[in-house]
C-alpha cells in the first residue's frame, strides 16, 4: 500500500474514535510488512488512565493476530474530529513502536493524503530504551 492509501485508511477511520472528554479524535493505520493494514483509534475513559491511543490500538490489534513485522503507520487527528494540524504520537505510543519496530520504521503524520510529514521512529524517539538495553 502506498502512503496515500495508508493515510486515507487513517482518515476514513477517524469518525470511529471515542473521545467524549477531550473531544480530540485520533486515528491510525498500521502497515504490516506482509501488506496487511490494521486501523485503530483513541478510546477514552472517564478515569483517563485507561484511555488507549489510536496507535497502540492499531498495534495491539495487529499483535493480537500474530503480526510482528511493521513498515509504517499513518496518524491523523484533531479537535472534534477535524484535522487542522499534524498529530504526532505520544511518548507511550512511541515506546510501543520501539518494542515492535526498528529505527527506520516510518511514522506519517497527516493533514490529508497530500499534506503530511514523516519521520523515522529513531527521529521521534532518539536514545530510546528497548530490548537491547536489557541485554
Amino acid at each position: 500500500m502506498d502512503k496515500a492509501g495508508l493515510i486515507r485508511a487513517a482518515i476514513e477511520n477517524l469518525p470511529n474514535s471515542y473521545a467524549p472528554y477531550s473531544r480530540f479524535h485520533v486515528s491510525a493505520a498500521l502497515l504490516c510488512r506482509d501488506g496487511t493494514v490494521y486501523t485503530g483509534f483513541n478510546i477514552e475513559n472517564a478515569a483517563y488512565t485507561p484511555t488507549v491511543c489510536a496507535e497502540r490500538s492499531a498495534f495491539f490489534r495487529a499483535v493480537n493476530e500474530g503480526k510482528r513485522e511493521f513498515e509504517a503507520i499513518a496518524v491523523c487527528g484533531g479537535r472534534d474530529g477535524v484535522i487542522t494540524d499534524y498529530c504526532a504520537p505520544c511518548g507511550v505510543c512511541r515506546q510501543v513502536m520501539k518494542e515492535f519496530c526498528g529505527p527506520d520504521f516510518l511514522v506519517i503524520m497527516a493533514k490529508s493524503e497530500e499534506d503530511y510529514i514523516e519521520r523515522t521512529l529513531d527521529g521521534l524517539l532518539p536514545l530510546s530504551f528497548g530490548a537491547e538495553t536489557l541485554r
